[in-house]
């Protein structure tokens, strides 16, 4: 194994990489292959003996690309899924040559420094205290769960109850305040917390989705135990925005913790334009949000920031006689996160912006929304369409006029067209009880030719 052949394989999937991503502009923004295609071309049994890896390479690349959904076109704009700056990834190839385990200090030591430095930019960047402890994670859903495991232990706590010792079982009811169009890893985050639908109460929205804080101070007013708050900054279909100081200010007066999912909304506090949308967000306890949409970081990298740090650690530190960790001020990463063995996800972040620089971020994060500004504007005034929301941030909802016999065929059908015909690729959704189009622009590649060829085909997919 010494003389392991590194450059073949490597060398290889250099190639194959390089020739995909320079494709991109041109290539069909969708997937033809049908899923026993793939299984035909993947599958099989397993080979009795070893093979040559770069074949390996070649073959996996050969069988797997015409399932590959290029989301890393400029004319994707699904599921708020942006690209990979070139920084950005090829510090993730390094990630997986180095092969760090960074969840101790004494394990990987530059892991650990990075982590720390990139958590101070990307805290400062989004107008965080200084004091913030930050994790990486795999995803926004893995952040929203920290946060609120955090904050689950807190609010316990001040109801004299220690969860740590004692678990849930006989604990005060925890209820948790959440706006009606939350995003749904919230409430999955409640049931990896084991505490179920029942202490799930909603607080009235608007009609773009922002939480009425009249409602939730009527909800708060109800509570006697222990409460935790959610809070959103960028609905998933209309990127519109809590009145995030308010909540906090109102919800810290009846002793409750406010956790702000903003996985992709939160980076609007990047720009200097935009950060007034997002006032008040530094006053929350927890905040969770995902750095592969808007910074444009490879899959995986979930962040979660506490103001609480002591806190964090309580919640989430290991400790074992044979971990090795620093008590010297030394960072152990496994202290802020659900994972113990994990990658080393710092160092795509760290080189995303450093690639950027915080002129280049704001940049990325306003040119988003101009372009969702130019999507509406275009759809507005196409014949059969309408604009279902304000462009609060990158989110874009539209729809095709239906009938009273059949309201929601034509969008649905304008979603399938769409998807199969290659140009632009957009997900469907629903919004007010009603079927929409769902434009989210996040990729750092997007220019306004694409934004215009992609509104030429949903115009053409409409009217077909």
């Amino acid at each position: 194994m010494r003389d392991a052949d590194w450059k073949g394989p490597l060398g290889e999937a250099y190639e194959l990489a390089v020739r995909y991503l320079e494709g991109l502009p041109e290539r069909p923004v969708t997937v033809a292959v049908t899923a026993p295609d793939l299984r035909a071309a993947l599958g099989g049994e397993l080979p009795h003996g070893p093979a040559d890896a770069t074949s390996v390479v070649a073959e996996l690349a050969r069988a797997a690309e015409p399932g590959i959904m290029p989301s890393g076109s400029g004319r994707y704009f699904g599921f708020v899924i942006g690209g990979a700056l070139p920084a950005a990834m090829a510090a993730d190839w390094l990630v997986s040559a180095w092969d760090q385990n960074a969840a101790l200090y004494a394990a990987a030591p530059s892991a650990s420094v990075v982590e720390e430095v990139a958590a101070s930019w990307v805290a400062d960047l989004l107008g965080l205290p200084d004091s913030v402890s930050v994790g990486f994670v795999t995803s926004a859903q893995a952040a929203t769960f920290t946060g609120l495991r955090v904050g689950l232990n807190v609010v316990l706590r001040r109801h004299g109850w220690n969860l740590a010792r004692d678990g849930l079982r006989g604990a005060p009811p925890v209820r948790v305040l959440v706006g009606t169009t939350r995003h749904g890893t919230v409430d999955r985050a409640l049931r990896f917390l084991n505490l179920g639908a029942a202490s799930v109460v909603p607080v009235e929205s608007d009609r773009q989705g922002r939480m009425l804080v009249p409602a939730l101070r009527a909800q708060l007013e109800r509570q006697t135990g222990p409460v935790l708050v959610c809070a959103q900054v960028g609905d998933v279909n209309t990127g519109a925005i809590d009145p995030v100081g308010q909540i906090c200010d109102l919800a810290h007066d009846y002793g409750a913790w406010v956790h702000v999912d903003g996985a992709f909304g939160l980076w609007a506090a990047a720009s200097p334009a935009l950060r007034p949308k997002v006032a008040g967000v530094e006053r929350a306890d927890s905040w969770s949000t995902d750095a592969h949409k808007w910074l444009n970081v490879p899959y995986d990298s979930g962040i979660v920031f506490c103001a609480h740090p002591d806190a964090h650690r309580g919640a989430m530190a290991a400790r074992g006689g044979y971990l090795q960790t620093a008590d010297d001020g030394r960072r152990d990463e496994v202290d802020y996160v659900p994972d113990h063995s994990r990658r080393a996800r710092g160092f795509p972040v760290y080189a995303a912006l450093r690639s950027l620089g915080r002129q280049g971020v704001a940049d990325l994060v306003e040119r988003s929304c101009a372009f969702a500004r130019r999507f509406a504007a275009q759809l507005a005034d196409a014949d059969g369409l309408e604009v279902l929301n304000e462009v609060h941030l990158n989110q874009v909802l539209v729809r095709a006029r239906g009938t009273d016999d059949d309201p929601d065929g034509p969008t649905q059908r304008l979603v399938e067209r769409l998807q199969h015909e290659g140009t632009a690729w957009m997900s469907g959704t629903t919004w007010q009880g009603r079927a929409a189009l769902r434009v989210s622009v996040s990729n750092w590649s997007t220019d306004e030719a694409d934004v215009d060829r992609s509104v030429a085909a949903i115009v053409r997919c409409a009217q077909a």
